[in-house]
């Protein structure tokens, strides 16, 4: 049994969410306390319980101190099994945070899985659809895990009612240690901006504030309109390297003008240009635990997050695994992971991992 004190780091519930998706994946129990004692309402909140139970449902685990507000956990499983899943977050919950947690196993489940999720897409604090969708997809798929997104309703938070729907593959016979050192040369970007229940002419503003500050060429632009169950805004900047992806996202909110959201996106995207790294902090943070089941890789990102440290500690009580961070320019560093019981592979295959932890 894996003890793990959720206080430490960011003492958020990304904790829980890594702890989940590697006990499901790995076969291995944990019981964790001070759950989410860093935030202002600590304990578990309707949209961790929603992780849980889907977590639960796919490995059909033992699980004791599932309740709202509860401060600890413990989650018993059994095998995680492929097949179709259809899990409601609730109206302001982020379906992405879930499927954060039950993508891995289903990905290691060695059978084709469906999943229907309902919640958010688009919520602050959390990963927007089109950044799994667009950036973290196509980096887990060097890796050798694939699976696509489709969105069919848009839901922003607070009203949440959006639903989205992943086929999932199970993984390559042989994972690959990617190198995503140098992001290669760039191939341009491209701005989306969309409002629901809000005037259109918000997202065309943003989008012309976006284009007019960036540091660097937008080759496209989009402004849309969505159908969603509730207001919202968000704006969306991608940009394209021979080999990475990177998304930089602001959401509207009442009482911030156009102009400061569409600020806060292209500034951030800016600093990334200019830093020469091949992934950006958020894609850093996720890319974390289909590397370390792969056996390791490397990456060079701006300067990490305690988001990104705490989760690698997580990880490392699961999985044989260490790593190393060091800075190699001003606003450049080198996050690497190694296998303690394969280091020097290139390659590590799903049967090698399957004996590694079982």
């Amino acid at each position: 049994m894996i003890r793990i004190d959720g206080s430490q780091g960011e003492g958020g519930g990304q904790i829980l969410r890594t702890a989940l998706a590697l006990s499901a994946c790995t076969g291995q129990g944990f019981s964790i306390e001070n759950i989410r004692a860093g935030r202002r309402k600590p304990g578990l909140m309707r949209q961790h319980l929603s992780c849980v139970h889907s977590v639960q449902q796919i490995c059909a685990a033992e699980v004791e101190g599932d309740a709202i507000s509860s401060q600890k956990l413990q989650f018993i499983p059994g095998q995680a099994k492929a097949g179709e899943y259809h899990f409601a977050v609730g109206s302001a919950g982020s379906a992405m945070l879930v499927l954060q947690s039950v993508l891995p196993p289903l990905l290691m489940a060695g059978k084709p899985s469906q999943l229907i999720l309902e919640g958010g897409t688009h919520n602050p604090m959390s990963p927007p659809f089109h950044f799994i969708a667009e950036v973290f997809v196509p980096a887990i798929a060097k890796i050798g895990f694939n699976c696509s997104c489709e969105i069919e309703r848009w839901g922003f938070y607070p009203a949440g009612g959006g639903r989205i729907r992943v086929s999932i593959l199970p993984a390559a016979d042989r994972l690959q240690k990617i190198e995503l050192c140098s992001p290669g040369k760039f191939s341009g970007s491209s701005v989306l901006a969309a409002v629901s229940k809000i005037p259109w002419e918000i997202a065309e503003d943003e989008c012309n504030t976006v284009v007019n500050a960036a540091e660097f060429e937008i080759v496209h632009k989009q402004a849309l309109s969505v159908d969603s169950p509730g207001p919202g805004n968000v704006v969306m900047l991608r940009l394209d390297y021979e080999n990475s992806r990177a998304m930089f996202c602001g959401f509207g909110e009442l009482g911030v003008s156009r102009k400061k959201v569409a600020a806060a996106v292209y500034r951030e995207a800016n600093r990334f240009f200019r830093s020469g790294a091949a992934v950006d902090p958020h894609l850093a943070d996720q890319l974390l635990l289909p590397m370390a089941l792969a056996g390791g890789g490397a990456y060079t990102t701006t300067e990490p997050t305690q988001h990104t440290m705490t989760n690698m500690k997580i990880i490392e009580m699961f999985l044989p695994v260490s790593h190393e961070i060091n800075q190699i320019d001003t606003k450049l560093w080198k996050l690497q992971i190694e296998s303690q019981k394969s280091a020097g592979d290139k390659n590590v295959s799903r049967e090698t991992f399957d004996s590694r932890i079982g």
